[in-house]
């Protein structure tokens, strides 16, 4: 299909993606991506700075010298000036490479995207290849993890699916010490900063449990990229993850990201369950709990999931929903609802939330659990309760 962009030309083949990803910040990803661009430059290749932030870094910053860069796309927002990765600019002069930092970045209202990481897979739609970098805790389905650990929130995200279409991805890798002498130095934040920083983000113990969640995804990237790449024997590629949610927003979103990372580590499909109780019909359900199920519902697609929702009667998802597969069933039964997807999807683990009551008096007085755990018995399914 031809594109229809008129700040484009005619398709071409899709851009290389290499992503470099630290632990914290510091660790020095764009150093090495500036680093990186003076190679090619000398070999002569079209290579431009779309998008750069040193973060007043002398080393860093120094190293901008000699490079082509795109400027800035100034925008207003709140009465303040705000400098943009320009998109267009950049479609238009249509490198062959380009560095586009500060990935999880959110657009000032009015960009064509609302995230960086999404003008980052419009130029790789029209053949433009990429480096970028980010930190490991704002990749979607750890985000949870890493906010128990630092202590606070982090708001700019990236769905897993972006680093799954990654060809490269790159750990740039420092132990404790190196990063907090690098930051008593006054090479990562402003002196008046590095107080603050040592109690909060820079302990040696909160940044080794980050180093460690950075190696194994790029081990598990590595890993996906050669059973992408090489040929194995059907035996080793048939894990499949089916995670069963409610309506209930913080343990259903909860249920999603910590499938994510199992089939994700497993390297497997997985797919996501709802099924629709009499009490939760679109005339029924409340509006509070239908938003939440909106958002779950395209968390899960964001995370990778085949979404399936399943419902008695007529196949009639709530206004707003995302296109989903619909089961529908002869009457209101989770259990007969789950062991029929687990059937038609092969599914070899099944991940549901910790019961709310005691797990001895779960088995003793819920059929549902009781025929669950006998089907699952007998077809070798493991079942995965998450806290």
């Amino acid at each position: 299909m031809r594109n229809t962009d008129p700040l484009i030309g005619p398709a071409t083949k899709r851009g290389h993606l290499k992503v470099y990803i630290g632990m914290v910040a510091g660790v020095g990803k764009t150093f090495r991506m500036l680093q990186e661009a003076h190679e090619l430059l000398a070999k002569g290749v079209n290579v431009r700075i779309g998008y750069v932030e040193t973060h007043g870094r002398k080393e860093t910053h120094a190293l901008l010298a000699g490079l082509p860069v795109i400027p800035r796309r100034e925008v207003f927002y709140k009465g303040k000036r705000i400098e943009e990765f320009d998109l267009g600019a950049t479609l238009l002069l249509h490198p062959q490479v380009v560095i586009v930092d500060e990935l999880p970045h959110s657009n000032a209202p009015g960009s064509k995207h609302e995230k960086r990481f999404q003008d980052v897979l419009h130029l790789l739609e029209n053949g433009i290849d990429v480096i970028t970098a980010m930190n490991i805790q704002h990749i979607e389905s750890i985000n949870a993890e890493v906010e128990r650990l630092a202590g606070v929130a982090i708001t700019e995200r990236v769905p897993d699916s972006f680093l799954q279409r990654a060809d490269e991805v790159v750990n740039i890798d420092l132990t404790a010490d190196e990063l907090i002498e690098r930051l008593r130095a006054g090479k990562i934040y402003d002196r008046a900063k590095v107080e603050s920083a040592l109690r909060n983000f820079f302990q040696a113990d909160k940044i080794l449990q980050l180093r460690e969640l950075a190696l194994k995804e790029v081990a598990g990237q590595v890993v996906r990229k050669v059973e992408q790449e090489v040929e194995r024997p059907r035996q080793f590629r048939h894990e499949h993850f089916l995670a069963c949610i409610s309506s209930n927003n913080d343990v259903a979103a909860k249920i999603i990201r910590k499938t994510a990372r199992l089939a994700n580590y497993y390297h497997s499909e997985w797919s996501v369950l709802y099924v629709q109780t009499p009490n939760e019909t679109p005339d029924r359900i409340p509006l509070d709990k239908q938003r939440h199920l909106l958002n779950n519902f395209k968390l899960a697609a964001q995370l990778g999931a085949e979404v399936i929702q399943g419902q008695t009667g007529p196949a009639r998802p709530a206004a707003g929903f995302l296109p989903l597969r619909i089961l529908t069933l002869e009457r209101a039964d989770i259990a007969n609802a789950i062991l029929q997807v687990v059937r038609d999807k092969q599914v070899t683990t099944l991940c549901i939330g910790k019961p709310r009551i005691r797990f001895w008096q779960l088995i003793l007085r819920t059929n549902t659990f009781n025929r669950l755990l006998s089907a699952m018995g007998g077809n070798n399914i493991d079942l995965v309760i998450l806290s």
